[in-house]
């Protein structure tokens, strides 16, 4: 007995020595978080939890691009091996009862601004067709409950970042609010006064602080005062967002469920549950459809008394079988948006680590003398602008804020074009009066006048978005001006849908709309960047 308490006290002595060794710093040898020293705070970290609504997918290498044969010929998928990181992803797309909890939360926070809540509201009208009856859908598809664990359809690319961003902030206050105890629910805010992850890190806003629990994460300098939750203790989530497209395919074709021996594949998959063809060949479910989609003209459900996908329309979210990272509806239900840019030689372009087209590089907005983060705006979040030239001026990674045309052929980004300063536009008119300063010529197509002005119709306006979208429309509805409906508005989306027939649903095809666009089969799933080791908690 005697030597078992020895044991157990030599056990906790080396115990508290491990403990005293892992907060001392390796570099100068001071203790962490001791205010005799400074306080300098080291917290205990062990991994990133996984957020509301998430699943883990490992990364790794694989062949993106097409693995069916290009029927259509676009030639914009060729396959080019590259590896994407661990992140994790929506299990589900995002449904019309969590789109409304989104409404919802608009209405009741933004009450004195209901142009938010508007600018928010699918567009329930894509269901119209000029030669269909699809008015139920116009009407009941978002509200009823009946299509509540349905898909949201009808949002933009614009939309759905907006939504991304609001579920940011609402994870992360209820973390600090259910979680940590460090707030307590406030259902009285209003207007700007409402919890935003930047503003709150950035000390703009500081909400109800739970009494209670206010010592939690107090300096170690008991005279001082309670301290906010910094990123560096671990708490936040990194930010909800839309998936890359390279991220959106690694995930749909869930390569891990392949893997039959030490890094090897022996099949290549043409759908996300594997094999080449769209029924369920298992015994108890054999015959059945993988995933809704239309098989053939006219068929978008099959016969009564043996549909075949059993949905005419979308179906729930989780109607069909997940793939080998737990993910439903890859393939098939509805198409979904992700952040790249669309470009048809991406595979050629695109780096062969975490490739993305679409970075446009932005800082805070800061008081240019004391170096102050601007106030926050009228909606409670913190202003952002691009990053000048001349913070990029020295840096060898990149040299411009705006990235989205990058090799891509265009005069921004040829050799030529590099560095050449944007010539101020002067509008055609008898006058030949200078235009807004807002407004910069770019480009080969141009004119002068005869003072040797420069004055044409390939200008843009940063500056004044309205603006800029009438001169499209009017440009485009004559057909000048316009070269290619790919631009830097062109969005891809992937996956298929309960319209598309079945060439559609391999996960290497892509397409692209509008950003600003909406339809009737395209909605969307968030993600999220995995921190730390790509392997998770498990591993």
């Amino acid at each position: 007995m005697n030597k078992l308490k020895i044991v157990s006290m030599f056990v906790l002595i080396l115990i508290a020595s491990i403990s005293c060794k892992e907060q001392v710093s390796q570099t100068t040898g001071w203790n962490y978080n001791d205010s005799d020293n400074g306080g300098y705070e080291v917290v205990d970290y062990v991994e990133q939890e996984t957020g509301p609504g998430l699943v883990l997918v490992e990364g790794g290498s694989f062949s993106m691009g097409r693995n069916e044969q290009d029927v259509m010929y676009d030639w914009n998928n060729v396959p080019r091996r590259i590896t994407v990181s661990s992140f994790y992803m929506d299990q589900t797309e995002v449904r019309n009862v969590d789109y409304r909890e989104y409404l919802y939360w608009l209405t009741r926070v933004f009450t004195d601004f209901p142009e938010v809540y508007y600018k928010a509201l699918p567009d329930t009208l894509v269901w119209r067709e000029k030669l269909a009856y699809n008015e139920p859908m116009v009407e009941l598809y978002l509200r009823h409950p009946s299509y509540a664990n349905y898909p949201v359809v009808g949002v933009n690319w614009l939309q759905c970042n907006d939504y991304c961003a609001w579920r940011t902030d609402r994870v992360n206050e209820w973390i600090l609010v259910e979680k940590q105890g460090l707030l307590l629910w406030n259902p009285n805010q209003n207007g700007e006064d409402n919890f935003n992850t930047d503003a709150y890190l950035s000390g703009q806003y500081d909400g109800m602080v739970n009494q209670k629990n206010q010592g939690m994460l107090e300096d170690y300098d008991p005279n001082k005062d309670r301290r906010k939750v910094k990123m560096e203790d671990g708490i936040f989530l990194p930010r909800y967002r839309l998936p890359t497209e390279a991220e959106w395919e690694f995930a749909a074709l869930a390569y891990i469920g392949e893997m039959k021996a030490q890094e090897r594949i022996f099949e290549r998959r043409l759908y996300p549950w594997g094999g080449h063809y769209v029924r369920n060949d298992q015994s108890s479910y054999q015959g059945q459809f993988m995933a809704n989609s239309m098989r053939g003209r006219g068929d978008n459900m099959g016969v009564a008394g043996a549909l075949n996908d059993k949905a005419d329309i979308t179906a729930p979210v989780d109607a069909y079988w997940p793939n080998d990272y737990g993910l439903y509806c890859m393939a098939g239900n509805v198409n979904e948006w992700v952040m790249d840019v669309f470009r048809p030689m991406t595979s050629e372009d695109q780096n062969e680590f975490r490739p993305f087209r679409g970075n446009v590089y932005v800082t805070q907005v800061r008081d240019s003398v004391t170096g102050e983060i601007a106030p926050k705006d009228s909606l409670g979040r913190i202003l952002w602008r691009k990053a000048t030239e001349d913070e990029s001026y020295d840096r060898r990674n990149y040299n411009t804020a705006d990235n989205i045309n990058y090799l891509d052929g265009d005069w921004e980004s040829s050799v030529v074009g590099q560095g050449m300063p944007a010539v101020e536009w002067k509008a055609e008119s008898t006058e030949k009066e200078k235009g807004s300063t807002n407004m910069y010529f770019y480009g080969d197509n141009y004119k002068k006048d005869k003072d040797n002005n420069f004055y044409g119709t390939n200008y843009y306006s940063p500056d004044n978005s309205n603006w800029e979208r009438e001169k499209e429309k009017k440009y485009s509805q004559r057909g000048g001006g316009m070269t290619s409906m790919v631009n830097d508005h062109s969005r891809v989306y992937k996956g298929g849908s309960w319209k598309d027939r079945i060439y559609y649903l391999t996960p290497g095809s892509r397409r692209f709309l509008d950003q600003r666009q909406r339809q009737a089969d395209l909605g969307f799933r968030c993600a999220m960047v995995r921190v730390g080791s790509p392997m998770g908690n498990a591993k």
